[in-house]
């Protein structure tokens, strides 16, 4: 049995936020994970395949996004079935219990199963986890789910919970409620081809894969104990436990609800007992504020906000890392956070500016990994890739830098190290450092090369999220996963923060 607090402790001591060696820069010897990952299993942004597999984000994005339509006929579909139509999810789990939160997990590779260890570690006896956003890479198939999703959490004692995310939303959500809803394929119902945005929108569409039931019904038997089953009625739900409601939303492709989610969830929050949203599209992430529209008028964080309804935190994934924003609102502190980080490719975190959005002050915002380790990673990356030595900054140059272009409290000890023109350079073609003339290059590294810059070698900058909660508290703590041995035996502790429920 772990005991977390004292996990944490140790945790702790070997953080990135201590030493080098906490960020893994230093490995020794690389994990165990590689005995997890399944020998034929690779994945790579760089397939055209694989792109082309993810083109209903640009049709939705040019012709509309149908995720409300199709939603609406999931859960009509549900509710036919006799599922609770209020979607509860109820728990018996007791006043004091814990759970573990992922995101964005499924691509099946070394960059997934190097989360595996401490999360199997750290969640012994947590009492349930949730995947919150992707589930499975590129499309969201159900045929993919043996290796990405039934394969890495075999050992996982305990059921595990989902929020669909935009890739999950590209095979119309067809795997993710056959998986996590036991529900059977739609009808289908094609757009016809004519002269209209969702006419031509159809022409190129993907469509949901047909699931293969016997290969489906093998990948099962990994997960086929008693306490690992789960059923959630729908891709949105509300979980219900003593002390807090856990409230999951589904995001669709960009970030929306429709009509029939905002009223449930409009409903849902009136319950009076402290709550945690979960939602595929983070609120607060970089120095940005995205609050996902309601069909009919304002927006997710309207209802967060709102002191009645009584969030104390939203955690939501699709950005590859760790985030945390402390915001001030109605005398009272939320704590959101970005939680996309455990296995799927790293967003870069250097291309982040300091930290004014919602009034949070830059000393007080928390990511994983630290900005300068996410800057000397890439220059090692791209250094090598273009052959380009003099790009390649050291850890301890990468955390100067940017301590120096943030104006933030360097986030681990380090001597006095010169700015040289060549570091200042390096920094800005990797989009740390402003360039003399305006170029979006922070930009563009955050949303493409960093997709482009996926790997499968240590040090990984993966995360997962330990909650526990009391009558009187809620715990978060964010663990660190390198891929090398020593943090799997002892998951580093990159973030914790306790919030008062009472």
């Amino acid at each position: 049995m772990v005991d977390v607090g004292q996990a944490a402790k140790r945790g702790r001591e070997i953080s990135s936020r201590i030493s080098e060696e906490g960020a893994g820069w230093v490995c020794a010897r690389p994990g165990r994970f590689r005995q997890l990952v399944p020998s034929k299993e690779t994945f790579t942004w760089l397939s055209p395949r694989t792109l082309w597999r993810s083109r209903n984000e640009i049709l939705s994005g040019l012709f509309g996004d149908p995720s409300g339509q199709v939603r609406a006929r999931w859960v009509a579909s549900q509710r036919d079935r006799g599922v609770d139509p209020s979607f509860r999810v109820p728990m018996d789990v007791g006043p004091e219990f814990s759970f573990l939160v992922l995101g964005d997990t499924g691509e099946g590779d070394a960059s997934q199963y190097a989360v595996v260890p401490g999360m199997l570690k750290i969640g012994e006896d947590t009492a349930f986890a949730i995947i919150a956003s992707d589930v499975i890479y590129p499309a969201g198939a159900g045929n993919e789910y043996d290796n990405k999703f039934f394969r890495p959490y075999a050992g996982y004692r305990a059921p595990i919970y989902a929020v669909p995310g935009n890739h999950d939303w590209y095979d119309g959500l067809g795997g993710f409620m056959r998986v996590f809803c036991e529900a059977p394929a739609l009808k289908a119902e094609r757009e016809g081809v004519r002269l209209s945005p969702a006419g031509l929108r159809g022409l190129l569409w993907r469509e949901p894969e047909e699931i293969d039931e016997a290969r489906l019904a093998r990948a099962r038997e990994r997960r086929a104990l008693p306490e690992q089953r789960a059923a959630q009625p729908g891709p949105y739900w509300a979980m219900e436990t003593p002390g807090l409601l856990i409230v999951g939303v589904d995001t669709g492709i960009h970030g929306d609800l429709d009509r029939e989610q905002t009223r449930w969830l409009r409903e849902v929050s009136r319950d009076p007992r402290p709550k945690m949203l979960i939602t595929g599209k983070p609120i607060y992430v970089r120095n940005e504020y995205k609050p996902s529209r309601l069909e009919g008028g304002g927006t997710i964080d309207d209802i967060v906000v709102d002191p009645a309804h009584n969030y104390v935190a939203a955690i939501g994934g699709d950005v590859h890392n760790y985030q945390r924003f402390p915001v001030r609102a109605g005398g009272r502190t939320i704590q959101y956070l970005v939680a996309g980080g455990s296995g799927a490719f790293m967003h870069a975190t250097h291309t982040t500016p300091r930290i004014t959005v919602g009034g949070v002050h830059e000393d007080d915002y928390r990511c994983y990994p630290l900005r300068g380790d996410s800057l000397s990673f890439y220059s090692k990356l791209y250094s090598e890739r273009l052959r380009m030595r003099w790009l390649y900054l050291t850890p301890r140059e990468g955390v100067a830098l940017m301590s120096k272009q943030i104006g933030n409290t360097p986030p681990r000890d380090i001597p006095d190290v010169p700015i040289t023109a060549r570091m200042r350079w390096a920094a800005r073609i990797l989009g740390g450092w402003p360039m003399p003339f305006r170029l979006p290059v922070g930009r563009v590294f955050h949303r493409y090369l960093s997709e482009l810059s996926d790997w499968d070698t240590p040090p990984f900058f993966k995360s997962f999220l330990h909650v526990s909660v009391t009558p009187a508290s809620l715990r978060i703590r964010c663990f660190a996963a390198t891929g090398c041995l020593t943090q799997e035996i002892e998951p580093p502790l990159e973030d914790e923060v306790e919030i008062p429920l009472v």
